[in-house]
């Protein structure tokens, strides 16, 4: 009897080892390592490509003008700071005149004078005019009385003399109006030459704009040219983008850009690239663009603002693509997965151009209507068992 219930518990100890042996296998099988990967599989279609290129610019602004001195000389004064707002006309600062006031007050007391000679040759001019007038009349007199004989040959040969000299001074005195009158030129053009090099020396604001550089400091000696002062124009503005030369096949102007402004997150400016810089960084190995807004957003964005642009190259034509996603590298190489007849197979392949939606080209390695692996709930390899679901938790659609 002992030995019957020695049996029965044995076997009932047997039955819960095998129940609790199949229920570790089934969760084994089910849900721990040796369970199925889960897996949501896409089938390789022919797709246009419109490969999207990103970079990342700078706003600034179209017009930029330096402002600085005509000629050499001393930085005087400046009123301004970087980041003041100036408008058109407004005195940035001045430079050093030196001595040009003093040469201005001589060649303006040089003026006076030379005016004045130009009074007195013209009323000398005109008195040796009316003496001319006056020996002329004379000497036909004399003429005519002469000829009849009223006065002497002597008298009216005098006359006659008198008439040539008359008319000499008279030539003299316009000659000398005409020196008077040059002379004045000459030194109102040398005075106007000097008030226009004294105003040179004014540093003007040609635009409306904001300061975006000062380059020198008072009493700094600068040559001609040298800009002091650079402003720009706020309300016309672009950005500088670089992006990476072996996507930027195809950019060129007119291509349609989204831009985002570091400032304006979540918010997608239109634009379109207005240039294609001819000349490319050769250290970075990136194409460079200018981006221009359309419209300008409002208010404007800040010089110097960082920003990303998305541009949309024109549609390539129609190749077998995946989703990115699905993108795998193993040993270095970049691949997909495989599904066939429920096992998997590692194919490499050449990728292309990508675009916005996540597809990318694929030049070599696959065939179209091969099913390939997209998400996968961990990682894969030509072992694992696969489960094909319709989506997973947390993976796009």
């Amino acid at each position: 009897m002992k030995r019957l219930s020695i049996g029965r518990r044995t076997l009932a100890l047997a039955a819960v080892l095998a129940v609790l042996l199949g229920l570790f296998a089934w969760v084994a099988l089910r849900a721990g390592p040796l369970a199925p990967v889960r897996v949501t599989v896409a089938t390789v279609e022919r797709h246009e490509i419109s490969p999207a290129l990103f970079g990342i610019g700078i706003v600034e602004s179209r017009q930029t003008y330096r402002i600085g001195p005509t000629v050499a000389g001393r930085l005087g004064r400046i009123d301004v700071q970087v980041g003041d707002a100036v408008r058109a006309g407004q005195v940035l600062g001045e430079m050093d005149p030196v001595d040009l006031d003093d040469r201005v007050l001589a060649q303006q007391a040089a003026l006076e004078r030379a005016r004045a000679g130009v009074l007195a040759a013209e009323a000398q001019l005109h008195d040796l005019s009316a003496r001319r007038a006056f020996a002329e009349t004379q000497a036909r007199r004399y003429e005519q009385l002469r000829a009849a004989r009223s006065v002497s040959d002597e008298a009216a040969e005098t006359r006659r003399q008198e008439w040539q000299v008359a008319e000499a001074g008279h030539a003299a005195a316009r000659a000398n109006l005409e020196a008077a009158r040059q002379e004045l030129a000459r030194v109102r053009a040398e005075r106007e030459g000097l008030v226009r090099q004294r105003a040179n020396l004014r540093l003007v604001a040609p635009v409306a704009g904001i300061v975006s550089a000062r380059a020198v400091d008072p009493g700094t000696t600068v040559v001609a040219g040298q800009a002091v002062v650079d402003v720009v124009d706020p309300s016309v503005l672009w950005l500088n983008v670089r992006f990476d030369q072996l996507r930027a096949s195809g950019l060129r102007a007119g291509l349609p850009a989204r831009i985002a402004l570091r400032s304006r997150s979540g918010e997608s400016i239109p634009g379109k690239v207005a240039r294609v810089e001819p000349i490319a960084d050769a250290v970075t190995e990136e194409a460079l663009a200018k981006i221009a807004f359309e419209p300008i957003p409002q208010p404007p964005p800040a010089i110097g603002e960082l920003a990303q642009v998305t541009i949309a190259l024109p549609a390539r034509p129609a190749v077998p693509a995946v989703h990115n996603a699905s993108v795998q590298r193993s040993n270095g190489q970049a691949g997909v997965w495989v599904v066939d007849d429920g096992s998997l197979r590692f194919a490499p392949v050449r990728l292309g151009a990508s675009d916005l939606d996540g597809h990318v080209e694929v030049l070599e390695g696959l065939k179209e209507g091969e099913r390939i692996v997209v998400y996968s709930e961990r990682a894969l390899d030509s072992r694992a068992r696969i489960e094909i679901v319709d989506q997973l938790a947390g993976a796009r659609p």
